[in-house]
């Protein structure tokens, strides 16, 4: 406890020491390493990239140093905010929560640039603590968008065939396609749908197969890029 009151203390010293800067440095990573951490626990795609991981970590070590250099001096920020914005990322990250943890990383390394460690040590575990949560009771969560494809029999193929059941069983549903199919004595209905969370696919499914004569019927879950 005394270690860590004497690391909060040296906030307020000689901003530009190297000891400063090296602790900075020190503990930005560690921070930034338990923030990739709850990002790894959390996670829900199908896969993370280890490259994104290692992006976070150097991002928040970088930016520690960058705000140590332009905390005294307006000009050198306004040049190096200038220079920022000339880099592209060549993959782009279009995942919101990935971003999310980019401006976390950047969060962390932006309070230990300016010697907040106590700020940034705060900021790190609650917010993981939050993240975590939010993952662990799967707040928000709602039913993905499935793919819904029905064969029906020429004879029994009449217009609103399944609205009155997509109506009971799912959120929201919308006919995409209608095509022929069997040497044109079936026709295949391709439908997305989103059914209600208390709905499960085979209860769906076996009130289809009671309609359109027992014949096909899938039920494809779209790619998820939830991360």
């Amino acid at each position: 406890m005394d270690f860590m009151n004497k690391i909060f203390d040296l906030q307020a010293s000689e901003p530009s020491s190297i000891y400063m800067i090296l602790l900075a440095l020190v503990i930005s990573t560690l921070l930034s390493l338990v923030i990739t951490k709850v990002y790894i626990i959390t996670f829900t795609g199908e896969r993370y990239t280890q490259s994104f991981v290692h992006t976070i970590i150097i991002l928040s070590i970088i930016v520690s140093v960058v705000m140590n250099v332009v905390s005294d001096n307006a000009g050198v920020a306004f040049g190096l905010f200038a220079i920022f914005s000339l880099i592209r990322f060549r993959s782009a990250v279009t995942n919101v929560k990935d971003i999310a943890y980019i401006f976390f990383g950047l969060c962390a390394g932006m309070t230990c640039g300016l010697f907040r460690f106590d700020l940034a040590i705060i900021l790190t575990l609650f917010a993981c603590l939050v993240l975590y949560l939010l993952y662990k009771f799967e707040y928000g969560k709602g039913k993905d968008t499935q793919i819904l494809k029905v064969t029906v029999p020429e004879n029994l193929n009449y217009e609103n065939l399944m609205h009155d059941l997509l109506a009971e069983y799912t959120l929201s549903s919308s006919l995409r396609q209608v095509e022929t199919t069997n040497l044109g004595t079936m026709i295949l209905y391709t439908y997305a749908i989103r059914m209600k969370n208390e709905v499960h696919d085979k209860e769906l499914l076996d009130h289809i197969r009671e309609k359109n004569a027992n014949l096909k019927v899938s039920i494809t879950y779209m790619e998820n890029t939830d991360g």
